[in-house]
């Protein structure tokens, strides 16, 4: 009874295993009926597209992610297209496509892509490509010697444009200038009578007068204010420097002081004059009186002679008094030609402001203040002699600011049998960018330890080496040394190692905060390494390690 009852149990538990697989095969069935992907050949030559699709089919409400990056390695994405989307009834068709390529000839396999649609996470089938050599016809195709070596013109540079544009700019702004603060401007009569005497003025001013129309319109208000006017205004100069803002009896009474103190050598009839004649012209102006146009004559004749007089009562200017008149003008002068002086500093100093202030807008204050300045890192990333060389056996290609020269490496004693190493520097630990390039080839030993036995060839652990680099770091006083791994991919495909991190650099008897990257690549007996150090807060060492490693590339080596 026992025995029936365990047997049934046991045919129990199998239709059960058998129910919850047939559950999963149908699940998975249905799950992948959502997501389909195909190419379009899959056969191509060296360096031809394909496209790549993936059509996927989700609701309206659910979020669809398709695959980013280089995920489709070893293939390489060219392009990746917009998402073409479709409705079907209350489902909605989504059609992704991506141009994958590869450049060097073999059979690919396209790994598996995840999608993820809503809450559920669906992968593709991975896909087989053959790539091609393209083959050539050497029967048709004629063989010829390599080239010679030739010398190439370097591009023109255009940088004498930009110098005849400053130049130009430049010769505008210097002659706008000139032109309204330097040049000697021609005087106009006004500025002409004004550097004149006192006298010579006043007598100009009567002409003048002569010549106006006022009495001929008969506006004697106008003809007695500009008449009094003259002799005020001289006496104002020549005599008492309140003439002008004085009352008539206040004007009257200082020439009396003057007479009475011996400074002024008029007679009473000339002061009586003159006192008749401004009262008149108060009159004329307050009173509204109105002479008649010949008493106005005979007061214009009477205020020229007067002028005279008051000339030839004046004292002589002592020689003191002309040497301080001298010394009056030419301090006049450099008053003058310092007003010129500040006005230029000025307009100079707004355009060089200006100038300052668009640049730092368009490229940032520290572009601009390392232009100025100067900036060893600026100076090699702006470079137009960036070279592209290969080094070592078999070759890195590498772009670099500079050439890097070969240097003699030191190889421990234990290694110095076993390891022939060459490399290539340029800087050193203490600049901006250190860059170091080194190939090292191991010899065969035999089945020592550390070999493929198989083979006989060596196994080179890149985490390994790449402890041994730190170590050297280390030996030359480099510390604080954080040290991260992860893959790296050139862009022709070869793998390798890259460790990075940041360290504190000896330099010039303390530390200064910087970064490294270490790369490692192995294939056979050969290990090939760049290390690249520059210092920290440094954002054109930034860019040009940037530059250098989207820049490597490795010879590959045909395995026998």
């Amino acid at each position: 009874m026992n025995y029936k009852l365990r047997i049934a149990n046991f045919e129990l538990r199998q239709i059960r295993k058998l129910i919850v697989s047939l559950f999963f095969v149908l699940y998975s069935l249905f799950s992948f009926s959502q997501v389909t992907s195909s190419i379009d050949s899959t056969s191509i030559k060296i360096g031809e597209q394909i496209t790549y699709k993936i059509e996927a089919e989700a609701d309206s409400t659910e979020l669809v992610v398709f695959p980013e990056g280089q995920t489709f390695s070893p293939l390489e994405m060219i392009e990746s297209y917009l998402v073409d989307t479709t409705k079907h009834d209350a489902k909605y068709n989504l059609i992704k496509k991506y141009g994958l390529t590869q450049f060097d000839s073999g059979v690919y396999t396209i790994p598996r892509q995840k999608i993820i649609i809503g809450t559920k996470t669906i992968f593709t089938d991975s896909l087989k490509v053959e790539v091609n050599n393209i083959v050539v016809d050497t029967t048709k195709q004629g063989l010829f010697d390599i080239k010679p070596i030739i010398e190439v013109d370097k591009n023109p540079s255009n940088w004498w444009k930009y110098l005849l544009f400053a130049l130009l700019v430049l010769a505008i702004i210097v002659g706008l200038m000139y032109w309204f603060i330097w040049r000697e401007k021609p005087l106009t009569k006004e500025e002409k009578i004004a550097l004149l005497p006192p006298y010579e003025r006043a007598k100009i001013a009567l002409q003048e007068l002569d010549e106006s129309e006022y009495l001929l319109n008969e506006e004697i208000k106008e003809y007695y204010s500009e008449l009094t006017g003259i002799i005020r205004k001289y006496l104002d100069e020549k005599v008492y420097d309140h003439s002008l803002e004085s009352t008539t009896e206040e004007l009257i009474n200082r020439l009396h002081l003057l007479k009475d103190g011996q400074q002024l050598d008029l007679s009473k009839e000339d002061i009586k004059s003159i006192e008749t004649i401004l009262k008149r012209a108060d009159l004329v102006k307050f009173a509204k009186s109105k002479p008649d146009i010949a008493l106005a004559e005979l007061d214009r004749k009477t205020i020229d002679l007067e002028i005279d007089h008051v000339k030839e009562s004046l004292p002589e200017p002592t020689e003191e008094e002309k040497l301080l008149n001298q010394k009056y003008k030419e301090e006049q002068e450099r008053k003058k030609k310092r007003r010129k002086i500040i006005i230029t500093v000025i307009i100079a100093v707004f355009l060089l402001l200006v100038t300052f202030t668009g640049f730092v807008i368009k490229y940032g204050f520290e572009y601009v203040k390392d232009s100025i300045i100067g900036h060893e890192s600026k100076e090699l990333l702006e470079t137009k002699s960036w070279v592209t060389s290969e080094y070592g056996a078999p070759g890195i290609t590498i772009t670099t600011p500079k050439v890097l020269q070969r240097t003699d490496a030191e190889v421990p004693e234990e290694f110095k049998d076993k390891a022939e190493v060459t490399m290539f520097t340029f800087g050193g630990l203490s600049s901006n960018i250190d860059i170091v390039v080194g190939t090292t080839k191991f010899k065969n030993q035999g089945h020592e330890e550390g070999q493929d036995e198989e083979n006989g060839k060596n196994k080179i652990d890149l985490n390994q080496a790449a402890e041994g680099s730190i170590k050297i770091l280390e030996s030359k006083g480099v510390e604080n040394i954080i040290v991260k791994n992860e893959k790296f991919i050139t862009p022709n495909g070869a793998e390798g190692l890259k460790t990075y991190g940041t360290a504190s650099f000896p330099i010039a008897n303390r530390f200064e905060n910087g970064s490294y990257v270490l790369l490692g690549f192995t294939t056979e007996n050969i290990l090939q390494t760049i290390m690249l150090t520059w210092k920290g807060n440094d954002v054109y060492a930034d860019q040009i390690v940037e530059r250098i490693l989207n820049s490597i590339e490795l010879i590959k080596i045909e395995e026998e």
